[in-house]
């Protein structure tokens, strides 16, 4: 419960940060058959899919690198999914990564825009 407690500010932390940055938060946790989206916003007239990836420790990398190929490419599905279903006019899209690292004082939260393109 730790774990998915730790996960859930990470995303609390990722939305005051994209609510910030002038980003309108259009769902959290939109879910689908192979996972879930943390955040779908708008960024002016760009629709944005936001993965977000908290690591307490780097002991098994940054969370940036927890964003692999893989996953970018089941993201790449389920934004497919996200757009077939909300979407009858596809607007531009992009990936954005929100990558928590450390804890506490030592925390550094990074925001990548256009983190990677669709395959």
């Amino acid at each position: 419960m730790a774990r998915q407690a730790f996960g859930k500010c990470g995303e609390d932390l990722a939305v005051e940060e994209l609510e910030r940055r002038g980003y309108a938060i259009l769902e959290r946790r939109y879910r689908t058959r192979r996972g879930e989206i943390d955040i779908v916003a708008r960024d002016g007239d760009v629709l944005v899919f936001v993965e977000v990836k908290a690591r307490a420790t780097t002991d098994f990398g940054t969370a940036a690198e927890a964003v692999t190929a893989r996953k970018q490419r089941r993201l790449v599905w389920m934004a497919t999914d996200y757009l077939a279903r909300h979407c009858p006019v596809y607007p531009q899209c992009r990936f954005d990564v929100v990558a928590i690292d450390g804890v506490g004082e030592s925390q550094q939260l990074t925001v990548y825009t256009n983190a990677f393109d669709a395959y």
